[in-house]
C-alpha cells in the first residue's frame, strides 16, 4: 500500500506542477492582452479628444444632410430624364442598296474607241 500512496502523491505533485505551468502561461498571455488593451484605451481617448471640436458642428452637419436627403428624389428624377435622353438608340436596320438596272452597261468602251456592237 505504500507504493500506491507514493504514486498518488507523485500524481498529485505532477498535477499541481501542470496547473502551475498552465497558470503561468495564461498569466503571461493576460499580461500581453492587458498591455494591448491599455494601448487601445489610449487610442480611444485620443479619438474622443479629437472629436470634441466636431461635436458642436454635428447639428449643422445633420441639417445639411436632411436638406440633401430631401433633394435626392428631385435629383433622381432629373438624372433619369438625362439618362433617357442620352441613351443610345441604334439606327434601324436597312437593306443593302439594289442596283437600278439588271445589267450594268459601261460607256468606257466607247471612250477608248472600242465598239463591242460593231456600230462604227
Amino acid at each position: 500500500m505504500t507504493t500506491l500512496v507514493v504514486l498518488t502523491v507523485v500524481a498529485i505533485a505532477l498535477l499541481i506542477a501542470e496547473l502551475a505551468l498552465y497558470l503561468f502561461v495564461v498569466g503571461a498571455q493576460l499580461t500581453r492582452v492587458a498591455s494591448k488593451l491599455e494601448g487601445c484605451a489610449e487610442v480611444v481617448w485620443n479619438i474622443k479628444r479629437n472629436a470634441e471640436p466636431i461635436k458642436s458642428g454635428v447639428d449643422r452637419i445633420n441639417s445639411t444632410g436632411r436638406v440633401i436627403a430631401g433633394a435626392l428624389p428631385l435629383l433622381y428624377g432629373m438624372a433619369e430624364g438625362i439618362v433617357v435622353g442620352a441613351t443610345y438608340q441604334p439606327a434601324p436596320k436597312r437593306e443593302p442598296a439594289r442596283p437600278a438596272m439588271k445589267r450594268r452597261r459601261t460607256r468606257m468602251n466607247e471612250a477608248v474607241g472600242y465598239d463591242p456592237g460593231g456600230n462604227s
